[in-house]
């Protein structure tokens, strides 16, 4: 049903308006708004904190991930501009993926080491030309809702753009959507943007686990 909501609401129309708007900031605006208006059915109430903590210029945002519920909330109340790093495979999807890369969302190739390493270098030259992206580098959701460990590629991806890296953590939305979206129920998550932590002269394994340590502690204080 989210799908296909997201088609009806967000893909379809976004898709119409390319050929007027082909920068992506009114993909980007419509799937904001569908964002609210997801959250608005729960009801689902986002606490942001740390705003000041948002740097000038291009940076990777690198986020916890615990639910199908976690862009939505990314979109429609993350309070700076960015695009989804997302596994290249999803350009292939009918309508969605021509939705993703009209919105100039960057695919990483993960099958092929050799290809993913152009996708990296392709993404790493955006960033520094001016986008932001957001990333989860646990690399899938997590099953209980604790901060599992971060793959290196989103360290090596700020490494060669040569941006700082945002910690956010999303807490309590596990609680909020058990079971998937189907499941979701109404109640109150938190965005916490952490300050940027410098990416330049780090080794990748070092740079991640440090910022999954900012993540982790803080959604366990926030447990408590």
């Amino acid at each position: 049903m989210t799908v296909s909501a997201f088609m009806a609401f967000v893909a379809m129309p976004a898709l119409l308006s390319v050929p007027f708007e082909p920068t992506g900031r009114f993909l980007v605006w419509l799937t904001r708004q569908w964002g609210k208006l997801l959250l608005f059915f729960g009801p689902i109430k986002v606490v942001v904190k740390g705003t000041e903590n948002l740097p000038q210029g291009p940076v990777v945002y690198a986020i916890n991930h615990q639910s199908a519920l976690d862009v939505p909330l990314l979109f429609a109340h993350f309070p700076a501009d960015f695009r989804i790093i997302h596994k290249r495979s999803l350009f292939w999807t009918p309508v969605i993926g021509q939705y993703l890369y009209f919105g100039r969302h960057i695919g990483i190739d993960r099958k092929n080491a050799f290809r993913a390493k152009q996708s990296l270098v392709k993404a790493a030259a955006r960033i520094r030309a001016g986008t932001s992206v957001a990333t989860f580098p646990e690399g899938t959701r997590s099953r209980d809702g604790s901060v599992q460990p971060f793959k290196r590629g989103t360290f090596v991806l700020a490494q060669d753009a040569g941006v700082p890296v945002v910690p956010v953590s999303l807490v309590g939305v596990k609680a909020l959507v058990p079971e998937g979206l189907v499941s979701m129920r109404a109640g109150t998550v938190f965005m916490n943007i952490h300050p940027a932590i410098p990416s330049v002269g780090r080794a990748p394994e070092e740079l991640a686990e440090e910022v999954r340590g900012v993540i982790a502690r803080d959604c366990a204080a926030s447990a408590v």
